[in-house]
């Protein structure tokens, strides 16, 4: 068992041009159930508090992260289109370099273009086109593959 985890206050708004983050929660881990701590942020537009979607980053690794991810966001259907995933991605990724990761995968599912696209605008790497394993959640939910990108935060 490693070091206690520990969140950082310095991230509780992270400001940028067009969007803000605007830290909702701090999920603490649950070992047992292989669940990471992560940040949770309302995306906001810049200097407001209205939400136009949603973005977590899980600090640590583990086999269900691979399929899942470690970013996850989603913006509101009437804000789409505008990049503010990708925007929210590169502003997220302050938290995680402060807790020492160099990469973070993010997927999607493969008929996901937009998301694919925002992984593409991030310079995320397509690793492959996964088969969940059988006792996965989300293919126990009906998914079955998954696009596995890898994002070099040094870039």
């Amino acid at each position: 068992m490693g070091e206690p985890f520990e969140f950082l206050d310095a991230f509780d708004r992270i400001r940028g041009e067009e969007i803000d983050l605007a830290l909702a929660f701090k999920a603490p881990g649950i070992e047992a159930k292989n669940i990471v701590p992560s940040y949770i942020y309302d995306i906001v537009l810049h200097g407001t508090y209205e939400v136009v979607g949603r973005i977590d980053v899980r600090i640590g690794m583990n086999r269900n992260l691979y399929y899942s991810g470690q970013i996850g966001y989603s913006v509101e259907e009437t804000y789409r289109g505008r990049g503010y995933a990708a925007k929210a991605c590169r502003l997220v990724r302050r938290v995680a370099i402060a807790h020492g990761m160099e990469t973070l995968l993010i997927t999607c599912d493969p008929d996901n273009a937009a998301s694919r696209k925002t992984c593409e605008n991030l310079g995320a790497a397509l690793l492959e086109i996964a088969d969940l394993p059988s006792d996965n959640e989300m293919c126990l939910e009906g998914a079955r593959r998954k696009c596995i990108f890898e994002w070099k935060l040094d870039g």
